[in-house]
């Protein structure tokens, strides 16, 4: 697809105008009855990748968009999804297109999804369209319960081993204090300095939690900000292991959602603009919003996209070499599988390789608590005072 020369890029803002947006007038309409959804996270990961899919059988079958919604509302267990379904045959009813339809449900229908369903009502091939966006959603997902369950694991050993230390800590370890206080001697350094620990938690431990909810609270407004989000991103690629994963991750939602933008026929600055927001990482939807005005100005996106260190080598040449031939779409396709499987190879590794360091984790601290209260009565010939 041609859509990334610099030629295209030109003629791209006239084209923008048309596809994206049916007029300013239906645009504030659909934006004035925009409402908040109950439950719209939890709708979007399990239920719209099965309602889109659906949609897509159902159109191809010769089905109209109203009846359609008819049946996908009779199939839909979610009440809440229920309702947006209702709400959006009653704004079609109306005389709203399916896309308008969409717009007033964006926690939901996300400007990717309504952008591509827009391009399908366009060129009349709403049912191929909703597929490709099946299918775009299905791998998403795939994507990110892979790197839930593999992140699962340790996050859940880890708190349980906290959680066994602090209750050792604070019930635990003043008990053996109290033995020890009649030894009269000086008690070995490790276990002096646990008891002193263990003192000081249960004496001032109302503080120090109001201090950690305190600190948690602040960095999560900070982190909701555009420096403190760009921030952590940055940090996070920059990680030993976990920044390789990271930056994979968003190559490959980088590439997947360029491709299915661009074979949808969305021109190209609007295409960045929704790509921008769909990595899940400020550093590369930062570089990408950079690289938007270096095509307004007539350059490749390939050439824009080198100046970002965290874009792959691989990825701009196979995007270089689409936009010579024709076919980014299908080079941006076949990078997304790459890197998902990837992703999968990398996250299979690191599970094999955390089992033991959790296990050798769980030993330091728990069997380090247990070494530092016995110390002593290992030693009591030199800590009993006779």
């Amino acid at each position: 697809m041609a859509v990334i020369r610099p030629a295209a890029a030109a003629a791209a803002q006239p084209a923008k105008s048309a596809a994206v947006s049916a007029g300013p007038a239906t645009r504030a309409r659909a934006k004035a009855k925009k409402k908040r959804i109950p439950g719209a996270r939890k709708i979007r990961g399990k239920e719209l990748p099965a309602f889109t899919r659906q949609l897509s059988a159902m159109l191809s079958a010769g089905m109209s968009i109203v009846a359609t919604l008819d049946g996908l509302y009779e199939q839909t267990s979610n009440v809440n999804f229920k309702r947006v379904i209702q709400g959006i045959k009653a704004s079609i009813e109306g005389g709203a297109s399916f896309s308008d339809a969409l717009l007033q449900y964006k926690e939901i229908f996300d400007d990717l999804y309504v952008n591509m369903i827009r391009s399908g009502e366009t060129s009349g091939q709403l049912a191929e369209t909703a597929a490709r966006v099946a299918g775009f959603l299905e791998s998403s997902a795939r994507l990110r319960r892979k790197v839930k369950s593999a992140m699962a694991y340790p996050v859940i050993v880890l708190c349980i081993a906290l959680g066994i230390a602090t209750l050792m800590i604070i019930f635990i370890v003043p008990v053996f204090g109290e033995m020890f206080a009649d030894f009269g001697a000086a008690l070995p350094g490790p276990t002096q300095f646990l008891l002193d620990f263990s003192h000081g938690i249960r004496r001032h431990a109302l503080p120090v939690l109001g201090a950690i909810i305190v600190l948690v609270v602040l960095y999560n407004k900070w982190k909701r900000t555009e420096n403190g989000a760009y921030t952590m991103d940055k940090f996070s690629l920059k990680m030993p292991v976990l920044g390789v994963l990271a930056q994979k991750v968003a190559v490959s939602r980088f590439a997947r959602t360029f491709a299915q933008l661009s074979r949808s026929g969305v021109p190209i600055l609007s295409t960045l603009e929704i790509v921008a927001g769909a990595t899940g990482n400020k550093v590369f939807g930062r570089a990408i919003m950079e690289s938007k005005i270096t095509v307004e100005r007539g350059e490749p996106l390939s050439t824009a996209l080198v100046k970002c260190p965290f874009f792959p080598r691989l990825l701009i040449h196979m995007m270089a070499a689409g936009e010579k031939t024709g076919k980014i779409d299908d080079m941006m396709e076949n990078i997304a599988d790459f890197y998902d499987d990837e992703v999968e190879t990398m996250l299979e590794g690191l599970m094999s390789l955390l089992e033991p360091l959790l296990i050798v984790f769980l030993g330091v601290i728990i069997g380090g608590i247990v070494i530092c209260m016995f110390m002593p009565i290992f030693k009591m010939h030199e800590v009993v005072a006779f």
